[in-house]
Formats: C-alpha cells, structure tokens, sequence
C-alpha cells in the first residue's frame, strides 16, 4: 500500500491529498528515509510523521483494505510517539485558546485593562474594589 494512502486511511490527514502533500513537502519518513508519496508501506515499518510541530512516531502492524473507523486504527497501527511531544502539543492548545488574530474585533474589556496594566503598571488599580 502506497504511504499516502496508508496514513490516510489510518486517519492521520483528513484527506489523502492532504496526505500526499506531507510526503512531497519531506514530514513523512520510513525508517529514517524521506519518501515520495508513491513510496510502498509493509508490516514492521517505522514511521514518522511531523504534523502540527510534532514528531509522531508510528509502528505498521498491518495494511488495512481502505479506511478505517477511528476505534479500529490500533489493529493496524501501534503510536510510538513520546509522552513529552504530545505534552507539547497540549501546551499548543493552551496558547491557541487565548490568542485573538489581527483583525478579530476590539479588545474585551478584560483586555483593555491588560493593557492598561502592562502600559502604566505604577498606577492604582482603579477597577478593583
């Protein structure tokens, strides 16, 4: 089975094109190799995936027909990613959640106080009681 194909029906990219241009863009390894998306998969192989600013590191067990439901993906795959990437990916969470983008609106009032704070930080806090 073709890597592209593999990972996406193993429900690591949404689509397989998507897929397809991880492998052309050089994320997706095979044994420590750079492949093309053409690149065959077997049982044994070591794959590593980068996805989101993670190393996701994975074991081929077995090649599944066509894509699989989300419960049945550790039948034909074993995750070998460490605890402290997916930890950074929490952390990546956290950060997005606060992060407002230019252009998304004025600050909240919560917000404007921030600033107000960090701007003049010797001046009492007037909007405590």
């Amino acid at each position: 089975m073709r890597i592209d194909k593999y990972l996406w029906s193993i429900r690591y990219f949404k689509t397989r094109s998507i897929a397809t241009k991880a492998c052309r863009k050089g994320h997706v390894r095979i044994n420590n190799d750079v492949v093309k998306p053409s690149r065959e998969v077997y049982p044994s192989d070591h794959i590593q995936v980068r996805k989101n600013q993670i190393n996701y590191q994975i074991e081929v067990i077995d090649l599944p027909k066509s894509r699989v439901g989300a419960k049945l993906v550790s039948i034909y795959c074993v995750d070998k990613t460490p605890k402290e990437d997916l930890n950074k990916l929490e952390l990546l969470k956290h950060t997005q959640d606060y992060y407002r983008k230019k252009g998304t609106g004025r600050p909240t009032k919560k917000d404007r106080r921030e600033i107000d704070d960090w701007l003049d930080p010797e001046k009492e806090d007037k909007y405590e009681n």
